[in-house]
């Protein structure tokens, strides 16, 4: 650096303090924009008078088959009943249903109004770009008031095959260490993705998802004893496994033709140790009916024809079965404030071996416990016309009938979409 002419450094630093005070200008002009630039427009707020003259400012957010639900800043989600309601004022646009509409694409919306609202005298009355304007609503036949984007979005749109999942995950374990040692692990997952996602508008398709396992072991340690006199020496004792293993995987596509009917296509698949039962296999179709919808209770019944095929564990002297037959089956759910109940039952006959039919029933509870956790107890009960009864080598002698009770830590899993 000694060995620069003074010239040349002079020249650098003053080429250095140009760029530099450039950049500070530059910087100070953005700072200025940004301050002088305004505030992101907040929404303008919707006005909500109670029946006693109470009047709430915040943002009216949806109504439900005469529930409505408004946020207000101090005092957060508020839900009322029309009762309570004497007024409601909203600038945004929402559209009012006055039934459950059958989505079926963009020319349902021609059978809504949608636009600005206000209620009063137990009327909405909806302001639309249309002229005349739609006629006032009684209040008794606005079923469903939803934001325009959220009925763009179920109307227009479907989720993705990863999104709009509703379900709950279960997980229970029992390990005991002694003489003898035994654990036994629980496990099952239940899932339903409904197209539209939500109940103001009739499903255009389902898809059911669902998996329960149990498996258990117990073993016992090899020993020796000292022979009973006169016998010398000692008897021993091999090591002892006993296992249980129950395990149901299911998959089911329903498709609408109607609110409450629809086509299915089903596959499951079943494996019972205690039943001698290696794999049994379905894969049939069929049509399914809505026979209950609120939103407390459902309950839907299907019929289908189908293949069935059983596959026994060798040795157990029962041999391989290929069947034709059908599954008939009733699901019931039931959401109450402190429990949620499921139910789920299914025959299944075969037409070529009549004696080669099961049956299926399962329960479980669900106690809500903190936030998306609860407690919940099940049973399942799989009867098996066919196991092998005999018993053999590697088996002892079956019952066709097989009992399981669980309990455990039960995640429920809710769409975001």
């Amino acid at each position: 650096m000694s060995n620069l002419p003074p010239r040349f450094l002079y020249s650098c630093f003053l080429r250095s303090f140009r760029v530099a005070t450039s950049l500070a200008a530059v910087a100070l002009v953005q700072i200025g924009v940004a301050q002088s630039a305004p505030a992101a427009a907040k929404p303008a707020s919707d006005e909500l008078v109670l029946s006693n003259g109470d009047t709430l400012h915040g943002q009216f957010v949806s109504e439900t088959a005469g529930s409505v639900i408004f946020h207000s800043d101090p005092l957060g989600n508020i839900t009322l009943g029309w009762d309570k309601v004497k007024e409601i004022h909203v600038a945004g646009k929402f559209g009012v249903l006055g039934q459950t509409v059958a989505a079926r694409g963009r020319k349902q919306a021609v059978h809504f109004p949608v636009g600005s609202f206000d209620v009063a005298d137990k009327t909405v009355t909806v302001h639309t770009a249309a002229t005349p304007e739609p006629a006032p609503i009684p209040v008794a036949k606005a079923q469903y008031i939803m934001d325009s984007a959220e009925l763009d979005k179920q109307l227009n749109h479907a989720p993705g095959f990863f999104v709009g999942w509703n379900g709950a995950a279960t997980a229970g374990a029992t390990i005991v260490s002694a003489t003898e040692n035994q654990f036994t692990f629980t496990s099952a997952v239940n899932l339903v993705r409904t197209v539209p996602t939500v109940n103001w508008l009739a499903a255009r398709n389902r898809m059911l998802f669902n998996f329960n396992e149990a498996y258990g072991k117990i073993t016992q340690p090899a020993y020796a004893y000292p022979a009973v006199p006169p016998a010398t020496g000692s008897v021993f004792v091999p090591a002892l496994v006993t296992k249980s293993s129950i395990m149901h995987i299911g998959a089911e596509r329903d498709e609408y033709f109607s609110p409450r009917f629809y086509a299915l296509g089903l596959t499951t698949f079943d494996h019972n140790f205690a039943q001698d039962l290696q794999l049994q296999q379905i894969y049939g179709g069929g049509l399914g009916w809505t026979a209950m919808k609120t939103p407390r209770q459902e309950l839907d019944v299907k019929a289908t024809a189908q293949y069935e095929k059983q596959h026994f564990i060798p040795g157990t002297g029962n041999v391989d079965e290929n069947l034709i037959g059908s599954t008939f089956g009733a699901n019931y759910t039931l959401h109450l404030k402190l429990l949620t109940y499921t139910q789920a039952l299914s025959y299944i006959p075969a037409y070529n071996q009549l004696n080669a039919y099961s049956a299926t029933e399962t329960n479980s509870v669900a106690f809500p416990a903190y936030k998306n956790f609860s407690f919940s107890v099940g049973t399942l009960d799989s009867y098996l016309n066919n196991a092998p009864y005999l018993g053999s080598a590697v088996t002892p002698p079956t019952k066709p009938n097989s009992f399981q009770f669980t309990m455990g830590v039960t995640y429920n899993i809710k769409s975001k979409y």
